[in-house]
């Protein structure tokens, strides 16, 4: 059974569903995708995502303040804790730096990334990792937190050499959609040489709907074509890729 490790329920199109949340993620069974990880961006969506992890069986939260997502008034190590002192919270995030859509404001997003992982380091939970245009500080800044709890690299789309730096840091690296585009086949080569015990899978729904529905708003049903296309890769069987991602999921964000 799949695991989407990385989504936005609180954003999903529900419309084919007739705005039933219950109907979505029952379209996500019926193709093997049994868990899924409700992602936080900032502190106003925090309850919304806690709530539906909550109110849906297989459904965890996480909750942070995305780089682009950040207010003037930056979260602490204490605020942070604070708010993922829930039981349905398995992570911190997603948190990291984008320089691409926000050069302007680095220092602010170092603060708060580095707020985060102290956060991660007090509470023993991983933490969800947004890099765009950053790649040595976001290393810098993980390195100078040290390994534990670790966390991961979502949708990543970097380099192998990236890769190889946070694997060395306690970190996983997970891969979404953009694995099945045309022009990705710089990053296929990643996911070659990631090792299957630190390789995840996520839709990162709504956005980045996988082929053959690229174009389309994406939900957690579409986890199984990223699975897919990790075993056409990998020359595995769809079955061993969904143990395997599911098993790392678990001693990831579950501690199992």
């Amino acid at each position: 059974m799949l695991v989407d490790s990385h989504c936005h329920l609180d954003r999903i199109d529900l419309e084919p569903y007739q705005g039933d949340l219950n109907a979505a993620l029952a379209a996500a069974r019926e193709r093997g995708v049994n868990r899924v990880l409700c992602v936080g961006i900032d502190r106003g969506n925090a309850d919304t995502v806690c709530a539906i992890a909550r109110a849906h069986a297989g459904v965890y939260a996480s909750v942070g303040v995305h780089p682009l997502d950040i207010k003037d008034e930056l979260e602490t190590i204490d605020s942070l804790s604070e708010l993922a002192r829930r039981p349905e919270v398995v992570a911190l995030g997603e948190t990291g730096l984008d320089y691409y859509y926000s050069s302007e404001r680095k220092e602010e997003q170092q603060q708060s990334f580095r707020a985060h992982l102290r956060a991660g380091a007090r509470l023993g939970l991983p933490v969800i990792v947004h890099t765009r245009e950053a790649r040595e500080d976001t290393l810098a800044l993980i390195r100078e937190a040290g390994g534990e709890p670790g966390g991961v690299l979502h949708c990543f789309t970097e380099s192998w050499d990236m890769a190889r730096q946070a694997l060395d840091l306690n970190y996983y690296i997970s891969f979404s959609g953009i694995i099945t585009f045309k022009n990705a086949q710089e990053l296929r080569d990643v996911v070659k040489r990631v090792p299957l015990e630190r390789l995840l899978v996520e839709t990162d729904s709504p956005y980045l709907a996988p082929v053959p529905f690229r174009g389309k708003r994406n939900e957690p049903k579409y986890t199984r074509e990223v699975a897919e296309c990790v075993a056409q890769i990998r020359d595995l069987p769809l079955e061993e890729v969904a143990r395997i991602t599911s098993e790392n999921f678990d001693r990831l964000f579950l501690r199992a």
